[in-house]
């Protein structure tokens, strides 16, 4: 039985656009596969909390050192982390503000990047270790960011690449708050994306 894993940011929940997608691609996905289980991860409903100085020494210390306030912070990150790992398929739903990722991701982000668990460093240089995942992110925005002028995408490519996230589909629905015009054409494209992506078929699963 397949596992997929939604992580969603909105502060608006499932009424967020970048959730209203990211649900548009599952309900399309789960057809394929109707014995799919299906996780969610809300981090507006249940944000992680920012890394602190406290937080990031838990995750050095060694196992058989750490007290158990540093435990059970290490715990919180190892349950982020097992959650990617037993996952098949991996669905982001971020909305852009304020030109970048919410904070609620980056926290996200802080706590499941953990050295020698999610990456390693080589001779070679960094290695991600969470493998063989295919990803799917959405990304949702008021004003239009051109190439260059976007500095989202690449940070959450360059992140999810760091920890072996690299069999990426990005789709980013932008000018949403410029006209009912612009909102219209945006989201058509987003959904052709979307239909391009998962065919309506069934198909065991």
């Amino acid at each position: 039985m397949k596992t997929l894993l939604k992580i969603q940011a909105s502060l608006f929940g499932d009424q967020g656009q970048s959730s209203q997608l990211a649900n548009r691609f599952i309900e399309r996905w789960r057809a394929q596969h109707p014995q799919a289980r299906i996780v969610v991860r809300d981090l507006s409903a249940n944000p992680v909390p920012h890394l602190t100085a406290e937080r990031f020494q838990a995750f050095l210390t060694k196992p058989e050192e750490r007290t158990p306030a540093q435990q059970a912070i290490v715990n919180e990150s190892d349950s982020l982390i097992r959650e990617l790992k037993e996952a098949d398929v991996i669905v982001f739903a971020i909305p852009m503000y304020n030109f970048n990722v919410p904070s609620t991701v980056r926290a996200y982000f802080d706590h499941i990047a953990r050295a020698g668990v999610t990456f390693r460093y080589t001779e070679q240089g960094a290695e991600g270790l969470i493998k063989g995942k295919k990803t799917y992110v959405f990304v949702s925005r008021g004003g239009i960011y051109p190439e260059g002028a976007d500095t989202e995408v690449p940070y959450i490519k360059q992140f999810l690449g760091f920890i072996g996230l690299t069999d990426l589909e990005i789709i980013v629905a932008q000018g949403l708050d410029m006209g009912a015009e612009s909102r219209a054409r945006a989201l058509t494209a987003a959904h052709e994306r979307i239909a391009g992506l998962v065919p309506l078929r069934t198909v065991a699963a």
